[in-house]
């Protein structure tokens, strides 16, 4: 994981003027797909953007359902202490990934406060159990281009 020179000081530069133009600015979200095999070095990526970018802005980032599955569990402690959510990817393209529901049966014991990320359109019916789940914090619906 390497960003060019700059671009991680740039988020707070980019966050701040949205503030300033009268955005209520909460925090910055990653959407990058980090293959599960490569979890310890997207947690060393992220610890250093958490470090360099302000207290102010929380850190969000979209996760991959197999990390729940076959995350390391050290990698995923590490994201835990770095990240404040993970948005939880259950769609590619348009479409929600089939059998999405054996992954969430896995999630007891997932570190880090997360919420489930639907594609507009796609199929969903909730999890049993998903609800009671104390890291479970609701939905993020992305929405798709018609044309």
């Amino acid at each position: 994981m390497a960003w060019p020179e700059g671009a991680i000081d740039d988020l707070a530069v980019r966050a701040d003027r949205w503030a300033k133009g009268g955005s209520r600015m909460v925090g910055v979200q990653l959407d990058f797909d980090a293959r599960t095999r490569h979890l310890d070095r997207y947690a060393a990526f992220l610890a250093d953007v958490r470090k360099r970018l302000p207290r102010r802005y929380k850190l969000s980032i979209t996760g991959l359902m197999d990390w729940s599955a076959n995350g390391d569990p050290k990698a995923l402690a590490a994201l835990a202490g770095t990240v404040d959510e993970v948005v939880i990817q259950t769609y590619q393209g348009r479409n929600t990934i089939p059998g999405y529901e054996a992954y969430f049966k896995r999630l007891a014991g997932f570190p880090i406060p997360f919420k489930v990320g639907l594609v507009e359109g796609g199929h969903w019916v909730e999890p049993t159990g998903l609800a009671a789940n104390p890291k479970f914090k609701g939905y993020v619906v992305f929405l798709t281009n018609k044309s």
